[in-house]
């Protein structure tokens, strides 16, 4: 009697843990699938790290956010920039964070090295101008990826707020201000099917040399729109090519400014480094002719 009410009892304790089980397996099927916190886009979609912080090429920013994260997921990225012309160099480094595929936060330290030049200018071989930049920008419509079907291309509002550290010097020189705010409005269109990106942006700004000399001159403090543009075409799923196009406003009597272009590969073995270099041509920097060179940037995220 006693070895039956025994065997009964672990009867009843299986059947209710076998129920248990059915029941969490069940809501397990029923609850929606898991969604990871970064890495849903495309390959090479978050575009690289521009000089300035934003995600875009190497000289502009794109619509795109930077990151891999999609509308529910985050994604970032740290980078550092090194361009070495004839006569100077410049090295840049920052971090960029993509919010849910729509908001895009960047800091960007920029460090302008006069080399040799300086001494010509009077300022001393070596120095530097130093550069701080924050920037944010908003997805406004459109998706570059999904958006296959239409001409639409994903559109983008940003604004870099700029704080050169040498004042006395830059308005020694002409500018108005060590300080100034670029907006800008950017249109990306990614057409998978031709593996070719194409991006223009329209730039209101004072910035002399991107700001490096400065905001607004003796010529002219006013906002003038610029036109940037980029072209990429992605010969393979982590290799790109293209050029990129950036007009400059000529604010300061004592130099002229010109327009900048590059020719670019950027390299992406996977989701979390990618590498570009270009050949980068600058115009007129300070009085010092045709400022042409190498451009690299390494780039490392999620």
């Amino acid at each position: 009697m006693r070895l039956t009410r025994t065997k009964t009892r672990r009867a009843g304790l299986a059947a209710a843990a076998a129920a248990l089980v059915s029941f969490s397996l069940a809501a397990q099927a029923d609850d929606p699938p898991a969604v990871p916190l970064t890495g849903g886009k495309l390959l090479l979609t978050g575009g690289v790290s521009e000089i300035e912080g934003a995600a875009g090429g190497g000289l502009t920013p794109w619509a795109v956010i930077g990151g891999y994260g999609t509308a529910r997921q985050l994604g970032a990225n740290v980078h550092g920039t090194y361009i070495h012309t004839q006569d100077y160099a410049l090295g840049s480094w920052g971090l960029t964070v993509g919010i849910a595929n729509r908001v895009e936060l960047s800091l960007a330290r920029q460090s302008f090295d006069t080399r040799d030049a300086g001494a010509q200018l009077g300022l001393g071989e070596g120095f530097r101008f130093n550069q701080n930049i924050f920037g944010m920008k908003v997805r406004l419509i459109g998706d570059a990826v999904l958006d296959q079907d239409t001409w639409m291309p994903q559109i983008a509002a940003g604004v870099q707020f700029k704080h050169n550290e040498e004042g006395d010097i830059v308005k020694a020189i002409g500018a108005a201000s060590n300080s100034g705010t670029d907006f800008y409005l950017s249109a990306t269109k990614l057409l998978l099917a031709q593996s070719l990106l194409l991006n223009g942006t329209l730039r209101f700004t004072k910035a002399n040399q991107f700001g490096l000399l400065g905001f607004g001159g003796d010529k002219s403090n006013a906002y003038h729109p610029e036109f940037e543009s980029s072209v990429a075409y992605l010969l393979s799923k982590n290799v790109a090519i293209g050029g990129e196009y950036r007009m400059k406003p000529n604010n300061l009597s004592f130099a002229r400014e010109q327009d900048a272009y590059d020719a670019f590969v950027a390299w992406a073995p996977n989701k979390h480094v990618s590498l570009t270099a270009a050949y980068v041509a600058l115009g007129d920097i300070a009085t010092i002719r045709n400022q042409r060179g190498l451009y690299v940037s390494l780039q490392a995220g999620f």
